[in-house]
């Protein structure tokens, strides 16, 4: 009983310590927050995972009482000024991923660019992939997009064409966006579409993964924990993660084949990731057999994901505005008389108002609320402001790049119109949708021919509620449907 006594008093004591430290000894110590933030991390958690993913909101709140710089954990600041976030993810030689964040949120893709913290290894495999996903090259791919599009349209016309049907169409989206980029770079498409329902088990099992993010990035142990039990036992607690086993498999697959048989790289329907990864011009650069799965992973779930949310996205604005959607539909019969032909991505980007309409909408869909953390190096320049002390953790979420007011006037609103102005560069500074991921041709050409043919083609009525809420996080999917001129359901 003295023992435990001992013990409890013990812990009472260094706990008590490390908060003191933290709260006024700490090299964070004069910058602001709440106290609770000051002395433990579990205030983002509370936020995150008892809330619901409501950090952000809270982010919101702090920045309005305590200014553009705020203390938000033990060692972490985050920021609200557009000119820190391009100090932040311009710098990447002095201000590094921070590995522990990015390993456990995509611990299914842990060897892969996305969690890679070292700068050189990150620029090295930039520059494998980037000829994958240069306009030259997804201008030669364009009619895989293009097929794909087709298919979707045929499907809402043959099975939603009636007044009584309704539909998901934020999950046909997701379905027509996995089918492009599994189709665009491993040439082999995961037919997702080949549901009617739009019930694939991947799409599913995807969004499934995407509502676990919090646990396993503020509990890493449980992947790893996961990883060391055989797949025998895993799948029969767990018999939904059958498809991501199924999907890992296939990859696997494709992979050993082309390393054991280079010659089938030329023999491949088109050039696929594959072409540029696995012979690069310097072979000590060729990525190990883990690290191609992982890079595999981690494509399909962002492909779907960022193309998916913007198409959703524009798509309930515009029937929600008949004056969008007139304007949207005259602009596209009038450039594309004959929607039984083909425009081309280079026709439709040339068009103002749908150009207009999917920058808002990738605007207000936002491809990353969570601030992606870096650690401040010992040779890293200003944060625009105080210098910060070597090994602090900073971040900025895209949130507050696209809802800045400053900028954006009355940002909570979808104006398409906003983007029509004569000078856009202030916007364009703020305008962040893909971060500076290496695919961004691939998912705006996605984004012109989905949306374009989408609007030419079909038309879409809303079911239900049509007053919509901007909230940061969009925690239901928006349900839309309809094709020719029927009364089309979102429900």
């Amino acid at each position: 009983m003295v023992l435990y006594t001992v013990l409890v008093s013990l812990l009472l004591s260094y706990l008590a310590g490390l908060a003191l430290y933290q709260l006024f000894f700490h090299p964070l110590h004069k910058f602001p927050g709440p106290v609770l933030a000051a002395v433990s991390s579990w205030y983002e958690v509370y936020y995150n995972l008892i809330k619901g993913g409501e950090f952000i909101t809270e982010l919101e709140r702090l920045h309005k009482l305590h200014g553009p710089v705020v203390r938000i954990g033990p060692n972490t600041l985050h920021f609200n000024d557009r000119r820190a976030y391009h100090d932040i993810f311009s710098n990447g030689t002095t201000l590094v991923k921070d590995g522990q964040f990015y390993q456990a949120i995509m611990p299914h893709a842990a060897e892969s660019s996305f969690c890679f913290s070292d700068p050189q290894q990150a620029k090295n495999r930039r520059s494998l992939l980037a000829p994958s996903f240069s306009r030259q090259s997804v201008m030669k791919l364009e009619y895989t997009i293009q097929k794909k599009v087709d298919q979707l349209a045929a499907l809402l016309e043959k099975n939603y064409c009636t007044p009584e049907s309704s539909m998901k169409l934020s999950i046909a989206y997701r379905c027509l966006a996995t089918d492009v980029i599994t189709e665009y770079c491993f040439a082999i498409s995961a037919n997702t579409l080949s549901d009617p329902n739009f019930a694939h088990p991947i799409v599913l099992e995807t969004l499934n993964l995407i509502k676990r993010v919090w646990i396993q990035t503020y509990f890493p142990f449980i992947s790893h924990l996961v990883a060391r039990i055989p797949i025998g036992f895993i799948l029969w607690l767990f018999p939904r993660f059958r498809t991501l086993v199924d999907v890992k498999a296939r990859f696997e697959q494709q992979i050993d084949n082309f390393i054991s048989n280079p010659e089938d790289l030329a023999a491949a329907e088109h050039e696929t990731i594959y072409h540029h990864l696995l012979q690069p011009k310097d072979p000590e650069l060729r990525p190990s057999r883990a690290s191609l799965v992982n890079e595999a992973f981690l494509l399909v779930a962002a492909g779907s994901d960022s193309v998916g949310n913007a198409c959703t996205v524009g798509t309930y604005f515009a029937l929600q505005d008949h004056s969008i959607r007139r304007r949207l539909a005259e602009e596209l019969r009038e450039a594309w008389p004959d929607k039984g032909r083909p425009l081309s991505f280079t026709s439709l980007e040339k068009l103002p108002y749908l150009t207009a309409l999917i920058k808002e909408s990738l605007r207000m869909s936002i491809g990353s609320i969570q601030p992606l953390p870096r650690v401040v190096g010992d040779e890293t320049p200003e944060i625009h402001g105080p210098n910060i002390p070597p090994g602090t953790i900073v971040g900025m979420s895209q949130y507050f790049m696209h809802m800045n007011p400053e900028v954006f006037n009355n940002p909570y609103t979808f104006n398409p119109d906003r983007w029509l102005v004569e000078n856009i560069s202030e916007m364009m500074l703020d305008f962040v949708p893909f971060s500076k991921g290496p695919r961004q041709c691939l998912a705006w050409r996605e984004l012109y021919l989905i949306l374009g043919n989408v609007f030419r083609k079909l038309d879409l009525s809303l079911v239900g509620e049509d007053t919509y809420v901007y909230v940061p996080i969009f925690k239901n999917a928006v349900i839309i449907t309809e094709h020719n001129n029927n009364t089309g359901k979102v429900i």
